[in-house]
């Protein structure tokens, strides 16, 4: 896919002001206050360019306080980056389209893979398989 670039003030008049802090300005909603998602086959995509990012079938409970899957779309563009901010370190995950920020991955996650994605909500949207989204 072709990079989307956008300045600040697109971004900040497509978004709403959560979705803008947590992707454009590294934010992070808070635990448990994102509504769950539906349990129904479907992709999750980029809130921001509606890149096809997990899906259904590698979400679990984490009971971390955000969405958790254990591996991404296999030709999902998900970038990572070191994070040191917060006195940690961490490896922040960010779609690599777009540049939003989507939250972070650790090693403790379940098999196969051993990884727990832990996303933002504000930062992804729900597609039943039924709809398609941006590949």
């Amino acid at each position: 896919m072709t990079k989307v670039t956008k300045t600040a003030a697109q971004w900040r008049e497509e978004l709403d002001a959560e979705t803008y802090r947590v992707t454009r300005e590294h934010g992070t909603e808070r635990p448990y206050s994102h509504e769950g998602f539906p349990k129904e086959p479907g992709i999750f995509t980029c809130a921001c360019c509606g890149a096809a990012l997990f899906t259904q079938e590698t979400k679990y409970e984490s009971h971390c306080g955000w969405p958790a899957f254990y591996a991404p779309k296999s030709d999902a563009p998900i970038g990572e980056t070191r994070d040191t901010t917060h006195g940690m370190i961490r490896t922040e995950v960010h779609c690599d389209d777009c540049g939003a920020h989507l939250g972070h991955v650790f090693d403790d996650g379940p098999q196969p893979t051993g990884q727990r994605y832990c996303i933002n909500g504000v930062s992804i949207r729900f597609h039943p398989s039924d709809n398609t989204a941006k590949a």
